[in-house]
Order: C-alpha cells, then structure tokens, then sequence
C-alpha cells in the first residue's frame, strides 16, 4: 500500500483536506472513512502509510475501487490527523464535500486518475 506520489501532490492532498475541514465535510478515522465509502457519500479517501498493525486500512483501497472512490496515501497519520485538526494521528479521512477545495481536488483528481 506504499504510494509514490511526489512530495508536491501529497502537500496537496493534505490542504484539499484541511480545506474541506474548515468549509466542507470530513469523516475522520477508519470506521467513519469506511462508512463513507459504503453509503457512497466519500470524494476522496486519505490513508496514511504508517498505520501498525496495517491490518486497520488494508480493507479501504479495495472498498474505494469497488466504489469508484478516488484512494491516496500519505506518509504520515500524525499530518493526516493535523490537517483534519486533530492533536492526535489519524489513520483515514474520508472527504466527503470538499467546501472551498474545488480546485484543489480538480488537481488532485487529475493527478490520481489512472491512466487506463
């Protein structure tokens, strides 16, 4: 599950979601993320990479395609949790409206997108 997105797109990801915290919506954490997702309401869906036991975020990138999510990682749970405005590390977001993010997550969709 190790992602190698340039340094650039995961600062990107990180502002999209902070973005979406202060003007839109987020679920924070696995179980919220993944509720998410299974109701369809989630744009986009951040793991961070270094969750122990990996055990906890195995199931979400799998979830996300079978649900036609956009899926990223980023390196930390520690940023993750700071830009959702947590003190504490969070192991997935799930953005659910993106609030003044617009472009942000134009540019982050377009970055994610596989070329198929």
């Amino acid at each position: 599950m190790t992602s190698e997105l340039p340094k650039e797109v995961v600062d990107k990801i990180l502002q999209l979601v902070e973005a979406a915290k202060n003007t839109g919506s987020v679920r924070k954490g696995t179980n919220e993320a993944t509720k998410a997702i299974e109701r369809g309401v989630a744009k986009l869906v951040v793991i961070a990479e270094d969750v122990e036991p990996k055990e906890i975020v195995m199931h979400l990138p799998a979830l996300c395609e079978e649900k036609k999510t956009l899926c990223a990682t980023v390196p930390s749970k520690v940023e993750l949790g700071r830009a959702v405005g947590l003190d504490v590390g969070s192991a997935a977001v799930a953005v659910v409206e993106v609030g003044d993010g617009k472009d942000l997550f134009k540019e982050v969709s377009a970055k994610l997108a596989k070329p198929e």
